[in-house]
Formats: structure tokens, sequence, C-alpha cells
């Protein structure tokens, strides 16, 4: 994807040799809380997100500027920061693969509940887990033999995903409790494509459009799910468990909903830059401007998921609606190794339009809640006639 496209009204750095762009990464990682904090804790093992950890001398913590990362043998973070990260070829490889929105996973996601056991918070229609019989609910009690009691949930994740020898087809035993009784099950991982936008319906007047990641074409997949949706019906943008994911996409988001404008301020190597929603071509219909969005969040929703919610909710575009965000606000840049890894260093923070600071603190949504609360929300906003 050309600078241009990458970061509006600013420029990129480029590899050497190459002239390759090299975006920074907004991106965000799928696990919340993962040195605590952030309540709830939540993960997806088996969907766009990093499996990949940073070694520290207490848990390991995912690189921010990953989608679908699949551990190397020994990542270290040799910048000392808490999202910088150090990948070798095989890591980078299905790094980039995951960019285009393919993994390797089982396809179920973990949440800690109330009393910190891990439970299976969804399941992916027609992936392993589901196929094997697992269900919401059920609470795991150990992964690939190890025990997931006081474990952090990016550990539990990289376990379902395996190393990057872990190919499809690979198997993983967990052992679960439903019910008061306790089974095994052996999953088989599967390469997964998923689709990054969704539209389902919500309620008569409203539809809610997933987004799942920020994976390449997925602004454009939102800007063209969003010009079909009929005059007059709200939109509820499901960002919750969103990990975040490459910057331009998240741009080209903002124009499906803003006409123009900042959508976020950031810092690369101590420089201010800007960048800004792009505004439609001479001759093509620009957004909605009187549509009712509403913005779903969660704790799961991270980086340039957070950009996007915090660029509508400061220009008044969007009414949150959640829990708050997990709040992560660096910026990681990746370098190129000589062994054809990559290694990953933060390089700044990124704001939104209205200055805030997301960085350990995330977003506060107006309203508490989930789809009802979206569908109550966007009838009060009203339809345009």
């Amino acid at each position: 994807m050309p600078d241009s496209d990458a970061f509006p009204r600013s420029r990129s750095p480029r590899t050497g040799g190459h002239g390759a762009a090299v975006p920074l990464l907004f991106a965000g990682v799928l696990v919340a809380g993962v040195c605590g904090g952030w309540p709830p804790q939540a993960a997806v093992a088996g969907a766009p997100a990093p499996a990949a950890a940073v070694a520290r001398p207490a848990s390991p913590a995912p690189s921010a500027g990953a989608l679908e990362r699949h551990t190397a043998p020994a990542p270290v973070s040799r910048g000392g920061g808490r999202w910088d990260a150090v990948y070798d070829a095989a890591g980078w490889t299905a790094y980039r693969r995951s960019l285009e929105g393919a993994y390797t996973g089982v396809g179920l996601s973990v949440a800690h509940d109330a009393e910190g056991a891990l439970r299976v918070r969804r399941l992916r229609p027609g992936g392993p887990a589901e196929a094997a019989g697992l269900r919401v609910g059920d609470r795991l009690l150990t992964v690939a033999g190890r025990t997931t009691e006081g474990v952090p949930v990016t550990e539990v994740v990289a376990l379902l995903r395996g190393g990057p020898d872990a190919g499809p087809g690979s198997p993983v035993t967990v052992r679960l409790e439903r019910a008061g009784r306790e089974h095994t099950v052996r999953l088989r991982r599967a390469t997964v494509t998923t689709p990054p936008v969704s539209v389902h319906p919500l309620g008569p007047e409203a539809v809610r459009i997933k987004v799942s990641a920020f994976t390449k074409g997925s602004g454009a997949r939102l800007r063209e799910a969003v010009a079909e949706v009929p005059h007059g019906t709200g939109i509820a943008l499901d960002l919750r468990g969103n990990p975040g994911g490459l910057v331009t996409e998240a741009a080209d988001a903002a124009g499906a909903f803003l006409d123009g404008g900042l959508v976020a301020t950031y810092e690369a190597h101590g420089a201010q830059q800007a960048l800004y929603a792009d505004r439609p071509d001479p001759g093509e219909p620009g957004p909605d401007a009187r549509r009712p969005v509403v913005a779903l969040v969660d704790a799961g929703t991270m980086s340039a998921a957070e950009l996007l919610t915090g660029a509508l909710q400061d220009r008044g575009r969007a009414v949150v609606v959640g829990e708050r965000t997990f709040g992560k606000g660096s910026v990681q840049q990746p370098r190129p190794l000589p062994d054809g890894g990559a290694a990953e260093r933060t390089v700044g923070h990124w704001r939104t339009p209205a200055g805030r600071d997301v960085d350990g603190t995330g977003l506060v949504p107006d309203v508490p809640g989930g789809d009802e609360q979206a569908r109550t929300v966007l009838s009060g906003l009203g339809h345009p006639s």
C-alpha cells in the first residue's frame, strides 16, 4: 500500500534497499488486560490477533504491531518497551499473512469471568472448537497439558495457536469443565479466512456492522457496507473485540462516517503528524452526516479501533456504547532484520482529535450496555426524513 494511502498528508519511513513502505503501526492485540487492570480480560484464539509474546521478566505481553502473529521460538524485546517485540522469519511471515485476514487457530474466544475462571466466550461458526462440541460458557482448565489458573490470557492463546510449526491439522488438547463435569477434547487447528466486515440486523430500522480487525481492505469494505445501508437506517458500528490493525484501514474506515477532517494526531520519532479522513472523490456522494450512528466497544477494543472510536466520539459523529476500551495508544514501527525476521519499536503515541491520550486509560463510553442499549440510542437519535 503506498505511503499516500497509509498516512494522508504525511509520510511513513521506508525500509532500506527495497523502497517498500514500512508503516507505523497503531495495531493492537486481542488480549485485554494482559498485565492486569483492564476488566474484563478477553482474548480470541484463532482470530486476527497476535499470539507473539514479548519476553519480559514477569509475564509475556503481546506486541502491539501485530494482528495475527505466531510466537517465535524465543521472541525478545531488546528495546525494553512494553509493546516492543522481535520476530523470527517464520513469525514475521505469519504476521504478513495475517494482514490479509488469514490465520491458523481453533476458532474460540476466551474471557475471564468475575471469579477469574477462564471461559469460552464465543465460538467461530464451523471452526474446530465448535465442531468438537465446545460450548459458550465452558471453563477451560488446561490447554496442552498446562493449567490456565493464574495464567495470562496471552499465554493461553499462544498455547491454543501453537508455535510457528503448529500449522493446520496440528493437535492441541484442552480439558474443560461443564455443569460440574470435566471433559478432555482434542482439537485440530485449521487455517481460516475471516471477512473483516459483516452486516447483521439490529431491529426494524437499524443494522449492526461488525469490524473484527483492520486487516487489508477492511476500510473499503466498511465504506461499501455503509453505502449499502438504506437511507434512514441507523448503524451500530461494532468494534467489540477488535484488536486494531493497520492504521491506514482505520483512517479509510473513518471516511464512511466523516466527510474529511482530523482523525488523530500522532508522534513518531519526536515529530508531530496528523491523520485525516479522505474526502470523497469529485462526483461521489459523501457520507450521510444525518444518519444515526452508535459505536459499540468493550475492553477488547484496541489501538486502531480505539483511534476510530475516539475520532467519531470527539467529532460528535457517534454515541459510544459499551465498556471502557483497552487503552493502547502507542505507535510501533517494524524494521527488517538480517535473518528475515523483524523488530518492532515504540516510536511515539497517538491522540484523538480533541487531544485525548488513551494510553493506559482507554475511552469511556457515553452509555454503558450492549446491543439493546445501541438500539435504544439509535431510536432516540431519530432518523433523517
